[in-house]
This record gives structure tokens, C-alpha cells and sequence, in this order.
């Protein structure tokens, strides 16, 4: 059977509706009718003599050759994107989308408050910030920038480490004059801890050091799935928790609870792919970060040093 090289239009349909997996919702994605659609579909699998997609009451599932072309499709898309994006950064403005992940965390107790800083220099940018735990994939284009809480390990991603926290332990005042302060770790027993789980997907030093309090058999706990949690739990007086240093900046009223225990320190890296080296919404978002790090280290510094 003749072969002809296969139809960009019907591509982008067949893509569309794998993605949906519904001919009536690609429909109403393409501004096409269903019947439309249904025959650029039947187009592209007589061409290629082959069945590509599953028909059932519920909707589409993809065969396996199906599952075949839509790795194929979902590949040349992020190529576009990523060509389109670099057309974008050939610009002389700063403006657009640019897709940030971090840490629930991070992204919700240090970031985020940080970035009207970001705005007011460029009002046009388009942060779409991704806060989860799960570490999306950089060179497949999930993001553009990422700032983890390891070394990121793939080869074709620029780094930058920025900075090195600890978990440490933390109460209000209100908290620690209602209970007392505990003088030694044994102490804990008599006090409510709150922290992640050490089943919740966190950095290990934090894990460990959750483990290592629940030795101890507190009275109490209360463990939540994020530290933005912990901290709210905190700030309502609910017990002592386990919380990463760098909060303390935004939260001065916290104490400090046994100061000698604290987690191993957990390195902060910035990270993007290789072939966005020359994006200028990376290098805007990269120097303003950096910044925030430099200006926070020197405060860290000086409410670390000795009061004479």
C-alpha cells in the first residue's frame, strides 16, 4: 500500500481527542463539529491501516498503536513549546508564562510571598507556580525552572545551589507559658509535637529527625502532610513543631525549642534546562531569587551572631 506523509491537521486532531479521550470534548476544544472530527479520525487510521483508538459506551481508549502515535504527538509538542518559547525570549521585554515547581512548602512559606518583588519590575510575566512533592521533569518540559531540596541529577539541567536549611523545633510564647519549655529532649514527653508524618514524601533529614522525637513517646502528636500545615497548627499554639529554618524570617514571633536539635542541613538547588540558558524569563526569575537568597543569608547572619 502507497504511503504519504502523514497530515499535520489530522496529527493535531488525533492528538486533541487522545487527550480528551471523548470526540465531543476534542470537538468543542477544536471548534469542530463531532461528526468532523469523527472523520479526520477514520482519515488517519486509513492512512496509516490501522486502529487507533478503542470505541466504547464511556468514550475513546487508545490501542497500542494508538498509544504509539500519541507518545509521537505529545513529543513533537513539547518540542513546539519549547521552540515557541525560545522565539518568545528573543525578545527585548520580559513577559509570558513561565511554569515554576517547588515544594508545597517552599513555594507557599518562602516564594510565594517574595514575588511581588517580581512583579513590580515586570508586571507582564505569567508565573504559573506548581507546588507539589513529586519532582517534575525539567527536560521534558513539565517546568521551566525549579527550585528542589536535592541536587537534581539529570546532565542536560544548569544548577545552582542557593542556600542550606535544617528542620528545627518551634512554639509560640502562648504555647510554651500555657505547657512550660522543654529543658531537655526527654522533656518532649510532657509537650504535643506536630509535624509531617514520616511516611509523607518530605526530605529525609526531616524524616529522620520526626523519627528520633517520637522515640520519645510524646503524650501527643498531630501530623499533617505539609509543613504549611505544621506551621499553622504552630501558630495556633498546638504544640511544638517541626518546621525548616527558613520560615523564621517571615514568623519572628516563633521560639526556638531545645536550640542544640535540629535536623542535618538539606541543600536548596535552582534548576533549568540547558537549551533555556539564554530565556530571559529564566534569567529574570534566576537573578531575582538570588537576590532574595543573598539578602536573607546576610539577615541569617546577623540574628545568628552573638548580642554583645
Amino acid at each position: 500500500m502507497e504511503r504519504y506523509p502523514m497530515d499535520w491537521d489530522k496529527l493535531r486532531i488525533f492528538h486533541t481527542v487522545a487527550d480528551a479521550g471523548s470526540l465531543t470534548h476534542a470537538g468543542e476544544s477544536l471548534n469542530l463539529s463531532q461528526s468532523a472530527v469523527s472523520r479526520q479520525i477514520r482519515a488517519l487510521e486509513e492512512s496509516l491501516d490501522t486502529t487507533l483508538f478503542h470505541r466504547h459506551a464511556r468514550g475513546l481508549i487508545l490501542t497500542e498503536q494508538g498509544e504509539l502515535l500519541f507518545d509521537a504527538t505529545s513529543s513533537m509538542n513539547r518540542r513546539l513549546e519549547t521552540a515557541a518559547a525560545r522565539i518568545r525570549d528573543s525578545e527585548d521585554e520580559v513577559f509570558g508564562e513561565l511554569r515554576v515547581t517547588t515544594t508545597i512548602a517552599f513555594g507557599t512559606l518562602w516564594l510565594a510571598p517574595r514575588l511581588g518583588k517580581l512583579y513590580e519590575k515586570y508586571p507582564d510575566l505569567k508565573i504559573d507556580l506548581m507546588l507539589e512533592e513529586r519532582v517534575l521533569d525539567l527536560p521534558m518540559r513539565e517546568a521551566d525552572v525549579a527550585i528542589r531540596m536535592k541536587e537534581p541529577s539529570q546532565a542536560d539541567l544548569i544548577r545552582r545551589r542557593l542556600m542550606n536549611i535544617r528542620m528545627r523545633l518551634y512554639a509560640t510564647p502562648e504555647y510554651l507559658a500555657a505547657t512550660g519549655t522543654p529543658e531537655t529532649f526527654e522533656d518532649l514527653v510532657n509537650h504535643r509535637l506536630v509535624s509531617q508524618s514520616v511516611t509523607a514524601p518530605q526530605v529525609a533529614a526531616g524524616a529522620s529527625l520526626v523519627q528520633e522525637l517520637l522515640a520519645q513517646e510524646v503524650r501527643s502528636t498531630l501530623t499533617v502532610n505539609n509543613y504549611f500545615g505544621v506551621l499553622q497548627a504552630v501558630l495556633f499554639h498546638l504544640g511544638i513543631g517541626v518546621l525548616p529554618d527558613y520560615l523564621i524570617e517571615d514568623f519572628p514571633n516563633l521560639v526556638r525549642v531545645l536550640p542544640d536539635v535540629d535536623s542535618s542541613e538539606v541543600p536548596v538547588f535552582l534548576a533549568y534546562p540547558e537549551e533555556l540558558r539564554q530565556s530571559k524569563r529564566i534569567s529574570v526569575f534566576r537573578d531575582f531569587v538570588l537576590d532574595e537568597v543573598i539578602a536573607y543569608r546576610k539577615r541569617k547572619i546577623l540574628d545568628d551572631s552573638p548580642q554583645s
